[in-house]
């Protein structure tokens, strides 16, 4: 019988001179991933993805984008237990130009669409990527100017 665990996070992207880049966090066992973490007492899963942006790429200055919210979900085995994962991915706009390593990753990078599609190596990240992506340059394509990505 699996264990049923919940986490939620969000691909977190910033404007560089008009180039949008996203922020990939290399965990402990070398997966590239965006910052999430297991759900806490009774948050909803937005509270969540807010807290792990800040806590993991200690980022204060940032909004959740209105309208996207995509799952995927893997199993692996954990002190003698199989642990069923779903991770919801919201999109969230940095308007910090840096992020901070926390404890818990190896390293980060702002990577740019091309460069975190062939970086991250897990199917369920690398297609929410794909749908994250598509979805903002629709956003962008409907509004011009600094509120583009604003609805």
């Amino acid at each position: 019988m699996a264990v049923e665990a919940v986490s939620a996070g969000a691909i977190l992207f910033r404007d560089t001179r008009g180039r949008r880049e996203y922020l990939l966090l290399k965990s402990r066992p070398g997966d590239w991933e965006f910052p999430k973490g297991g759900v806490e007492g009774n948050e909803e899963l937005q509270q969540t993805a807010i807290r792990e942006i800040k806590e993991e790429a200690g980022i204060e200055e940032f909004r959740l984008i209105d309208g996207f919210r995509e799952d995927y979900s893997y199993v692996f085995e954990a002190n003698g237990k199989t642990i069923h994962k779903t991770v919801h991915l919201f999109i969230a706009h940095s308007f910090e130009a840096s992020a901070e390593l926390s404890t818990e990753h190896r390293d980060l990078q702002w990577r740019d669409y091309e460069q975190a599609i062939n970086t991250i190596t897990q199917d369920g990240p690398r297609d929410i990527l794909e749908q994250a992506h598509t979805f903002l340059d629709e956003v962008a394509a409907q509004s011009e100017g600094p509120h583009k990505y604003v609805r």
